[in-house]
């Protein structure tokens, strides 16, 4: 498969999603998160080559402001999750 001039190892992707669809609703749950999904993850506004779960927030809070439940891990079952802050989501009209 490709994607963005990526080619996405099939077994791989089939790996991230059964760990994401096994701990979206408990990554739901959790403070300022509104959605979980599959995608590269970033670093500093850039995608890399490395596929993993990609849990958006309204907006980031520092590690330390955060209760323990709402920390939100940085890999899950070997597979890497990247936070992404996306803002307020709202549907539009038609």
């Amino acid at each position: 498969m490709r994607e963005q001039g990526r080619t996405i190892d099939e077994k791989r992707l089939a790996r991230v999603r059964a760990v994401k669809e096994a701990y979206e609703k408990d990554l739901l749950r959790k403070a300022n998160v509104v959605g979980v999904g599959i995608g590269f993850r970033q670093r500093e506004g850039r995608p890399l080559d490395e596929l993993a779960i990609i849990v958006s927030v309204t907006h980031k809070v520092p590690r330390e402001r955060l209760s323990p439940d709402d920390l939100i891990p940085s890999e899950l079952e070997g597979v890497p999750v990247d936070v992404q802050a996306v803002g307020e989501l709202r549907a539009l009209r038609a």
